[in-house]
């Protein structure tokens, strides 16, 4: 199949984004004309909806709350060679859209990442705590999963057939592109990050993600997706950390017993040879489950193959 005969399909998650949707959906109308810009409404009332509509966008909404959930039903309906995905707040540049949507196209990539933090992001964004949650986030995944990924949690990404019908949307708010992420590097696909310019908002649109409460979220989705995907060192660190109690607690029971021959202190020594047994459960359970992570690796390379003879025989 030519590249030119190719589905491009265009999603923007909207929640309350009057002030800018038209603006967005012109924009990309213009840059990928042959494309479907798909709008899904999170329950708006600033009749974002009407608007897109009649900006020319294919409208479908979501009744429950979360861009996570809107992610969910836009991957599971919309079918298409390469999907963008863009937020509607009129914060990412459309002339990256084309060389994002290329490299998915040409199979040079899986997920494409508009880098914004290696751009303007840092001068555009006025909320400090959003700069350092970013740095923050970024520093984590790179250093648990051994990567380089310069901005995590993007909304500007291009993706493939394969990845879009093989992702199990989990999350249901903003730590969906997280999610996304470490989902990726975990299966080994082909990730392709590009520079984009970032700019802030414009007056009268207000952003819907909270600092403290989203980036919670972030933090323990984190924390979650790294127990299921590396669960011999999640494990392994509390096994680590009970053994060091036990050592801290037991060895001068142990000396004391070689310098007198007594036990004085049964519940100190007790309480040692507890922590060592939570340690070594600990240990076991990250053997166990590791073994299963990869049983499922191995499934999932099934389900990839399966998803590929799949989108040759619908052409």
């Amino acid at each position: 199949m030519k590249k030119s005969d190719k589905k491009i399909a265009v999603l923007i998650p909207c929640y309350n984004e009057a002030k800018t949707i038209e603006k967005v959906v012109r924009d990309y109308k213009e840059v990928l004309p042959e494309a479907d810009i798909y709008v899904y409404d999170n329950n708006s009332k600033d009749d974002t909806d009407k608007i897109a509509t009649k900006a020319g966008a294919i409208v479908k909404y979501e009744y429950r709350q979360g861009k996570g959930n809107v992610i969910r039903s836009m991957f599971r309906d919309i079918d298409a060679d390469c999907y963008l995905m863009i937020d509607g707040d009129d914060t990412y540049p459309k002339e990256n859209a084309r060389e994002m949507c290329d490299l998915v196209l040409e199979g040079k990539a899986d997920m494409v990442i508009g880098d914004r933090l290696s751009s303007t992001y840092f001068q555009e964004n006025k909320r400090p705590f959003h700069n350092f949650g970013n740095k923050l986030v970024r520093g984590l995944i790179n250093s648990l999963f051994k990567s380089n990924i310069k901005d995590i949690m993007t909304g500007y990404r291009a993706f493939s057939y394969e990845f879009v019908k093989t992702f199990p949307v989990l999350s249901k708010g903003f730590e969906i592109e997280t999610e996304m992420t470490i989902h990726a590097l975990d299966k080994n696909f082909l990730l392709r990050e590009i520079p984009v310019d970032y700019r802030d908002r414009p007056a009268g649109s207000v952003s819907k993600l909270n600092t403290y409460s989203d980036g919670l979220k972030v933090l323990k989705t984190i924390a979650r997706l790294f127990k299921e995907y590396k669960p011999a060192i999640f494990f392994g660190l509390i096994s680590l950390m009970f053994f060091i109690v036990s050592l801290i607690f037991g060895i001068p029971v142990f000396v004391e017993y070689f310098q007198t021959g007594l036990v004085p202190r049964f519940p100190t020594l007790i309480f040692s040879g507890f922590m060592l047994m939570v340690s070594l459960l600990s240990f076991i359970c990250g053997l166990i489950l590791e073994v299963v992570v990869q049983k499922h690796r191995q499934l999932f390379e099934f389900i990839l193959i399966n998803t590929k003879e799949k989108k040759e025989n619908s052409k």
